[in-house]
């Protein structure tokens, strides 16, 4: 059983995906503190613009409290309007853009309760559209939350009887996780390497480290043979 685990990011990039097609089950950490230093994805990602990239950013409320994700709400105001906008603005030449874009709109002017409630609910139709069929849970249907670090992500593993778990390599995971406790615990410790794709894209030179909907309005259902 592979299981992969990470917080509900706004708009994620393909490297997310990857992380998901692997697994057999993904948990969205929707219970974990959010970051309240700059510099995360939990409320923002990029969109292309000609040769350059913009960042797309959801206002928030609250996050220099400590509050988890799902305990943190979005601001109301028209950051939705001007988000779409945007995409519209820089992909609405693109292949597939008139496939998804009125689906995707639907989805992100609903009401949500939280940040993590709206990036989950478009990391779920961002999956579909991808055909990827990861079984999708959340965190805080799992472990106590009293339990925290490297031991609230084995006990996850734990409770869904995984063998083996996959983890970004970034500086973030390689700080709090410790091998020799997965080796312990009889679960196989595998560190994400992902090579970023070259695909098609409009608005001149190739530029990498987009958000999906940048793979998806180019290249459709096929955007799964990318990641």
């Amino acid at each position: 059983m592979i299981v992969s685990i990470h917080q509900p990011n706004y708009l994620p990039w393909l490297g997310f995906f990857d992380k998901i097609k692997q697994s057999d089950k993904f948990v969205i950490f929707d219970n974990v503190q959010y970051p309240r230093s700059k510099g995360h994805f939990g409320n923002r990602n990029k969109i292309k613009i000609y040769n350059d990239s913009k960042w797309l950013t959801v206002p928030v409320e609250g996050k220099s409290e400590m509050k988890n994700f799902n305990q943190i709400k979005y601001k109301d105001t028209n950051w939705k309007e001007e988000h779409l906008r945007l995409i519209e603005q820089f992909y609405k030449k693109t292949t597939y853009f008139c496939i998804y874009f009125d689906d995707f709109k639907e989805i992100l002017l609903k009401d949500y309760n939280s940040i993590s409630h709206l990036s989950s609910e478009l990391i779920i139709w961002f999956l579909s559209k991808l055909n990827i069929n990861t079984e999708i849970i959340y965190s805080s249907e799992l472990v106590d939350e009293d339990i925290t670090g490297a031991d609230r992500i084995l006990a996850i593993l734990k409770e869904l009887k995984a063998t083996k778990y996959i983890t970004g390599s970034g500086p973030g995971s390689m700080r709090y996780i410790n091998e020799k406790d997965f080796k312990e615990a009889g679960i196989e410790l595998e560190w994400q390497s992902y090579s970023h794709p070259r695909y098609r894209q409009i608005n001149g030179e190739f530029i990498p480290y987009m958000n999906i909907l940048d793979l998806l309005f180019n290249e459709g259902p096929n955007g799964i043979d990318r990641i």
